[in-house]
Order: structure tokens, then sequence, then C-alpha cells
């Protein structure tokens, strides 16, 4: 490789064995970073990642992030395999295939999904971020440096019908990004939300969705370059943003992708 702008950092990303974590994670260690991948159900997932880079910078790891002591053991096995800890993608989420493999065309309103597919998805897109963060934070707080980077979605769909509760799971996560950013303010640890700016072809898609729907899908490499600069120092002074990858343009420069990638989180405010 002829540049790696992050071979100094460690990254764990969650969900990382598929779509857009398998994206980042392949994305990250292509730019020299060591990375823990995490997936929740099955080993193949993150081995899948880890088998791509062709080099040994990806741990597999199975870990639930609703499980704080799982959190507590990704964060533990990146101190100990790659000696450090400076990123956390939070990406492991559940989305609306869960309540309904229709959900595309046939929504499903909020009283008639399952109670306990309801918990399961806030617990993952919400509880989730949560635990990771709390557990990382004492590494990211002790080196004064760290970057915790929430993957978020359209505004538009926050507020979709028959988007519960996947859509009201996000906005809690942009909240939590804004908070976050505050809490952390001076300490040398960003929090920034970011998107792919539209449907992507991931397994939160069901299999059965037209041809029309699967057309338009992003690729999940959409999100690498936004990435790669918020893991990198020139992102220092950036937090309590959200990124839009659809509006990245890898060979503009750093100030047109920032004004017109880039808004602070949170604003539920129907724009884009």
């Amino acid at each position: 490789m002829t540049s790696q702008p992050l071979n100094d950092k460690v990254a764990v990303v969650t969900g990382g064995g598929r779509g857009l974590g398998r994206a980042m994670t392949l994305a990250l260690a292509g730019a020299g970073a060591k990375v823990v991948a995490t997936a929740a159900r099955q080993w193949d997932e993150s081995e899948a990642g880890a088998a791509h880079t062709g080099e040994d910078r990806v741990e597999p790891v199975l870990a639930d992030v609703t499980r704080p002591e799982d959190c507590e053991r990704v964060v533990k096995t990146a101190l100990t395999r790659f000696g450090g800890l400076h990123l956390l993608v939070n990406n492991a989420g559940r989305g609306m295939k869960y309540v309904s493999e229709t959900f595309l065309d046939q929504p499903t309103r909020f009283w008639e999904t399952d109670p306990d597919t309801w918990r399961m998805i806030v617990d993952t897109n919400v509880n989730g971020p949560f635990h990771m963060a709390r557990a990382a934070l004492p590494t990211l707080l002790r080196q004064r440096w760290g970057r915790i980077v929430n993957i978020s979605m359209n505004r538009s769909t926050m507020g979709r019908r028959g988007f519960s509760p996947y859509g009201p799971s996000k906005a809690a996560l942009e909240s939590e990004t804004v908070i976050w950013a505050r809490d952390l303010a001076g300490t040398g640890v960003t929090v920034n939300a970011l998107l792919p700016g539209g449907a992507t072809a991931t397994g939160m898609i069901p299999e059965g969705a037209s041809r029309k729907v699967k057309d338009t899908l992003l690729s999940p490499e959409i999100i690498a370059p936004p990435l790669l600069w918020l893991a990198s120092d020139a992102s220092d002074n950036f937090t309590g943003q959200r990124f839009d990858a659809s509006r990245w343009r890898g060979r503009e420069a750093p100030a047109w992708n920032i004004a017109n990638a880039g808004s602070p989180a949170g604003c539920l405010d129907g724009t884009e």
C-alpha cells in the first residue's frame, strides 16, 4: 500500500461483518488501521471481513452490543490484541425487516408491532451504542484523543409512516450524538453521526424487495471516504455533527465536503 494514513490507529466497528460495517472495516484496514469487527450471531460475518484484508489487521469477535459485558470484552480485545483503541464505530443495528418483510410496500402501524420486536430494535440501536461508548471511554479519555461515530440515517426516514421503531431509534441515536459531544467537550474525544444518505444495499433490505427498489440502492462503500476523514487528525475540531456520505466528494477540498455534506446532528426539522 502506498499510503496508510491510519497506521497508528485501532478501531472497533460493531456489526462489522457485512453491509456498511464490512465496507467500513475494509476501508479502515486498507488505510492502515487495526480493526476489531463484531458480529452478534455468526462468526462467518466478521471473519469474511478479516479474510478480505489480505493482512493481519482485522480481529473478528462474536459479541452482542445489548450486553454490557460483551462490550467490555470487545474493548479488552482491542487493547490486548492491538495495543490500543482510538475509534469506535457504532454500526450494529436492527432494521424494519424484523417488524415485517414487506415493510417497504405495506407499512406496519406502530401499535401492530410486536412488543418484543420493538424492544429488540431499540435495545440494539439505542442502548447498544451507549454500552459500547461507555466501555470505550475510559481509554479514549485517558489518552485525550478519540472518535465515536454513530451510524445514522436520513431524517425523512426518521418520520416515515410505518417506520417504528427503527425511525425513532435512529432519532434517539442522533440525540445521543449531540448530548455525548457536549458532555465530552474539551476532552479530545469527538462524537459525530454518519449516514450513507439513502437506502443502501445491505441486509436490512429484504430479499423480496422489488427491482425498482434494488436499482436505487447505494453501494455500502459510499460511506468509506467521510469515515476515513472522521477517523483522522484532520477532523479534530468537529463534534456534534452529522455527515451525509452521498454528498461527500472525494476529490473536493475538505472545506467543500464539510460545508456540503455536514450539518448539526440531532435537529429533526425535516431537512437534509
